[in-house]
Parts: C-alpha cells; structure tokens; sequence
C-alpha cells in the first residue's frame, strides 16, 4: 500500500475536522456540515457530468475504480531494469542476439519481452523504435485518459458546488421577510461551496497528480528499455550501455550505483 497517499486522505479529514471543533462546545457542532440536498448537487451533480463526457458507463466505472491505484505502490525500479539491460547485453555480446530469445522467457515485463523478440527477429532498429515508441504514446494515451476523467471531476465539483450555491441563495431570497430563516437558508447556500471545495481539492486534484506523477515513472523506465534493447542491438559496449541508462537516473541515483559498483555489486 502506498503510505503516503493514505496518509494524506486521513490527515486532511483530522485537520478539517480539527478546524471545525476547534473552540466549539462539542461534537455536534459537525452536524452543521451535513445538508444531503447540498450533497446530492454538488457530488451528484459533478458525477453526472463526467458521467456524459465518458465513453460509455463500463468505461465511467472503470475510471472511478482508478482511484485504488493511489492506494498501491507501483513496482518501478529503474535500477533494476538497468541491471536487467546490462545483464541481456553481455549475454548478447558473448552468444549472440539469437540467444536473447532464451533469456526474454525468465522477463516478466511484456513491454520488454516484446523489444526483446523483435530484436531476435532481426527487425531494423528504426522500425523497432517506432514499434516500441507506438505502444508508449497508446499507453501515455490511456492514462492521459484517467487523469483527463479526474481533472474533470476536479472542475465539476466547485462548479456545482456554485450551482447549489445559488439556489441556496435564491431560497434565501423568497425568506427575507423571515429574519430566522435567513441564517440557515445561507449556511446551506455555502456548505455546497464548501463542498464542492473538497470535491476538487482533497480527492480530485491529489489523485490526478499522483496518477500523472505515477505515468511519468513508467513512461521513464519504458523510455530507458527502448534506450537499452537499441544499444544491445546496435552492438554497444555493456559499460557504454550502463553510462548511458544512468542518465535517465538522478544523480542520487547514479552515484548509489557508483558506491554499490565500488562495494563488490556490480551492476553489470
């Protein structure tokens, strides 16, 4: 589980929930925030409006269920790809790129698997790249997909949230000859903002930047593996492989490799 995603949605709830009890006389001053006609607009109605942009209801569902993908920890380790690279291309270099067919059995990662086969089919590189970088653009596409659905959402909610704004308002309006009805008529009118404020702000907006933040990473590493199946099919040194894959590294990253390289664990 991704802790820190976790402990982000909780803590935002404790320190709303902090905000509102602070110098109140007790609990019960949360029902204040509860109205259900300001949740059914704002939530019901940001819903129902991505609900139209989407392609069909499997796919609108599809797009809600993305949210658990925050809750997991996405296994991206560059480090381990490189060392995979290195390992492919001595392997290449000793018995010859027909050997690689061998070795892609033992690879678990399909996108890699694929490269690999390609290679072993003796396909020109440039059309292996284009191959390769087709299927990064169509998976950047889907994501960009899911995260278009939550950015929308993120619009939606302080929108409607407006919206029940409004009608709060105007309700108001028709008690203005009743003092005591105008207090509550606009508590409701501004709980829909507050609402639609938390929509967009705890849930939506956190969740598509982690998801594009979650896309970058694997679009990095898919990057580094067509880096590295052209340089192993080009002929290329396993050191000058190695240089170049750590590029793709911070340089904390690179210089862990140097020091574990220096410590007996080569990488290569």
């Amino acid at each position: 589980m991704d802790l820190a995603s976790i402990l982000g949605l909780v803590i935002c709830v404790i320190v709303v929930v902090f905000g509102i009890l602070y110098g109140q006389s007790g609990i019960e001053v949360l029902g204040n925030f509860y109205d259900p006609p300001s949740i059914l607009i704002t939530f019901g109605g940001a819903l129902c409006c991505v609900l139209i942009m989407a392609p069909d209801l499997k796919t609108y569902f599809n797009y809600l269920k993305s949210f658990t993908l925050i809750l997991k920890v996405q296994p991206t380790n560059e480090v381990e790809t490189i060392r995979q690279i290195i390992s492919l291309s001595n392997i290449a270099r000793k018995e010859g790129l027909l050997a690689l067919e061998e070795a892609a059995n033992g690879i678990d990662d399909e996108f890699l698997k694929k490269g690999i086969l390609l290679i072993v089919d003796g396909t020109d590189p440039e059309l292996v790249r284009s191959i390769m970088e087709t299927e990064l653009n169509c998976i950047e596409d889907r994501h960009g997909e899911v995260v278009g659905f939550w950015d929308s959402l993120g619009a939606m909610g302080p929108a409607w949230g407006m919206i029940g704004t409004l009608i709060g308002l105007i309700n108001m309006l028709k008690v203005m000859n009743d003092p005591k009805a105008i207090g509550p008529a606009m508590a409701v009118a501004l709980i829909t903002t507050f609402y639609g404020s938390v929509l967009a702000n705890w849930i939506c907006i956190p969740i598509a930047t982690k998801l594009k933040s979650k896309n970058s990473s694997e679009i990095m590493v898919k990057e580094l593996m067509v880096e590295g199946l052209l340089s192993i099919q080009a002929g290329e040194n396993p050191r000058v492989i190695e240089e170049k894959l750590k590029s793709f590294l911070s340089p904390s990253r690179r210089a862990s490799i140097s020091q574990r390289e220096e410590g007996g664990e080569n990488i290569v």
